[in-house]
């Protein structure tokens, strides 16, 4: 049994990808909307608490919470869901910047941040992934001679996506000062089969946490900054599908 961790994507609307980890042995912590949904999920090994997305010391807290819920954790999975975020942020409004900057940039920046400083006080083995899915840009959907069936999205997320994938990249070469972390990073594009649907890329994820730990040496940088499409064999030395 694995312990989980996901920031990125509230409960209820990551509770697919939620109980899909749980049918696939981990006990999952996460963030609720709410605070009267704490308990909702405790039943199906699913337990949240909320979290200030503009803040270092809630992303601090979340942390500290899931570990004593949890008592260690051994996976995290850092989301970043382009059209979920269209649904919240796709007018470019101006009212809406400074939310949309702390959900959608500041919330990772203060959580990786409070994240690796707690790796490195624990050392103990740990996966963590970062899950982005994409949608086009304005510019690329203009560009792009194909028909594109999603939404553009805003200036905003546009440049949160760009942030986040930097982030990703830049949080890979940890792996070669720590031989304790691993490192997944993954992409569901708009037009991959798997897009819309959570249960599918939960469950590549889950193959994928598993043969990262079952591997017989640690990543190199390489590995670990790798892109890897959700379905597919994952590039990065790791054998998945035999």
């Amino acid at each position: 049994m694995s312990n989980l961790l996901i920031l990125g994507k509230e409960l209820p609307d990551s509770l697919e990808l939620a109980e899909t980890f749980s049918k696939n042995n981990r006990v999952v912590f996460s963030h609720a909307k709410l605070d009267s949904e704490y308990a909702n999920f405790e039943a199906e090994n699913i337990y949240s608490t909320t979290i200030n997305r503009a803040s270092a010391i809630s992303a601090h807290s979340f942390i500290i919470n899931a570990e004593t819920k949890l008592k260690s954790i051994d996976e995290v999975l850092i989301i970043f869901d382009a059209s979920f975020y269209n649904s919240k942020f796709g007018a470019d409004k101006t009212e809406d910047v400074a939310l949309s900057v702390d959900t959608m940039i500041n919330n990772y920046l203060f959580f990786t941040n409070e994240l690796i400083k707690r790796i490195d006080q624990c050392k103990e083995k740990i996966t963590v992934s970062f899950l982005i899915k994409t949608v086009p840009s304005k510019y690329e959907n203009l560009s792009n001679s194909t028909k594109i069936n999603t939404l553009p999205t805003s200036n905003t997320i546009s440049m949160a996506q760009n942030a986040f994938i930097s982030l990703a990249e830049n949080f890979s070469t940890y792996v070669q000062d720590r031989p304790y972390l691993s490192v997944l990073l993954a992409k569901a594009p708009y037009n991959s089969e798997v897009f819309q649907n959570d249960k599918d890329i939960a469950t590549w994820l889950c193959a994928s946490f598993d043969a990262i730990k079952s591997a017989k040496h640690n990543q190199t940088f390489k590995q670990a900054g790798t892109w890897n499409k959700v379905g597919t064999k994952v590039s990065t030395g790791f054998s998945i599908f035999k």
